[in-house]
């Protein structure tokens, strides 16, 4: 792997997400997200896992530049049916993986942490789906766990306005389990890491398993459709413009197209 650095403290994996400027989730470390679970899983030295972000962001969102190599809306619907793919594993996965949250987790970056079993963040962290500012929707699954977590008003009010809220509001509307200042945030999540892989392997994988079963069959009906639409709106006109603002640092102007 090599936007993604793995090192061990006992029995906690520390996964580092190293992906300058922003740690943007581009295609290659989705692919990577998906190595790391394999080796991880396979190592019965590893009961935890935490996911952090190098430099001033965990994920500050998809790799946009990206999307401008992707040619039709069936490729964009493909890419987006791997991430989720690949984030529904994380979320099923029989170790807990602890997303540790500083600067911001945007766009894809917060998918991948909502997939995340517990998510801690720093006070000041700023956490939100902005894709409709781009003239797209969420694609990983976003649509489908954010109102899960927060409510559906709230995360309507979060995907339509694509305003951000802070790691403290994220606490209170049930987004992450804990705030911290800057500081804390790192020995914090570390030392719960270190509590829950104190306790027994098989009990907790069979704990997670059940966690499966809050989940009915409308959500994953929901992820589906999520991928048809995400590849629908990226052929549109609002979606190119929405994209080429972003490059060229503009406000875009949606024409309904």
């Amino acid at each position: 792997m090599a936007l993604i650095k793995l090192e061990k403290d006992g029995h906690v994996a520390l996964a580092k997400i190293d992906h300058p400027p922003a740690n943007a989730l581009s295609s290659k470390i989705i692919e990577e997200v998906d190595q790391l679970l394999t080796e991880v899983e396979n190592d019965p030295d590893v009961r935890v896992v935490v996911l952090y972000g190098e430099g001033r962001f965990f994920s500050a969102g998809a790799d946009i530049k990206e999307f401008t190599t992707v040619e039709s809306g069936e490729a964009f619907a493909k890419l987006a049916g791997k991430g989720q793919q690949v984030f529904e594993r994380l979320e099923n996965f029989p170790k807990p993986v602890i997303a540790s949250i500083h600067g911001a987790a945007l766009g894809g970056g917060l998918e991948l942490a909502m997939a995340c079993h517990i998510r801690l963040v720093t006070k000041s962290a700023k956490l939100g789906l902005p894709e409709l500012q781009l003239g797209l929707i969420p694609g990983f699954a976003g649509t489908q766990r954010l109102p899960r977590l927060v409510g559906v008003a709230k995360a309507a009010e979060i995907m339509l306005t694509s305003d951000p809220i802070s790691g403290e509001e994220a606490v209170k509307w049930g987004l992450a389990n804990h705030a911290y200042s800057d500081e804390e945030l790192s020995s914090k999540t570390l030392k719960l890491a270190k509590k829950i892989s104190l306790k027994s392997p098989i009990a907790v994988k069979h704990a997670l398993q059940m966690l499966k079963y809050s989940k009915d069959q409308s959500f994953y009906d929901g992820v589906e459709a999520e991928a048809k639409s995400f590849g629908e709106v990226f052929v549109s006109e609002d979606a190119k413009e929405g994209i080429q603002a972003f490059i060229e640092k503009r406000q875009p102007a949606f024409t309904g197209k």
